[in-house]
């Protein structure tokens, strides 16, 4: 039987690229780990990181670092997002200006 459809395929990499890899977003994942540890104890206020946010939290949702903000769950975030006009699935680094303003502004209320 033949295939009517091609599948994509990713390219070949090398076992030094695919490691490398790895251990770029294993770095990734301890840092912003630690971040929201960061934040839940107060020595990390969220304005900063919305504001100025490092390269390796970029492709951070917001929402999840709302979550890791004290005092903050779910439904506080979500309505926070939702009064902001942000989707939840969007990234730190997607965010615009506007929109980085207008959450530090209600942070800062």
């Amino acid at each position: 039987m033949v295939a009517s459809k091609t599948q994509a395929q990713a390219p070949l990499r090398s076992l030094d690229q695919r490691m490398d890899a790895l251990r770029r977003a294993n770095d990734i994942r301890v840092r912003r780990a630690k971040l929201k540890r960061d934040l839940k104890e107060g020595h990390v206020v969220i304005d900063e990181i919305l504001m100025d946010p490092p390269e390796w939290v970029s492709t951070a949702k917001v929402f999840d670092m709302l979550m890791a903000v004290p005092k903050f769950g779910r439904v506080k975030a979500a309505r926070m997002l939702n009064h902001c006009r942000i989707s939840q699935s969007k990234t730190v680094g997607g965010l615009s200006e506007r929109q980085r303003a207008e959450l530090v502004a209600l942070f800062n209320r």
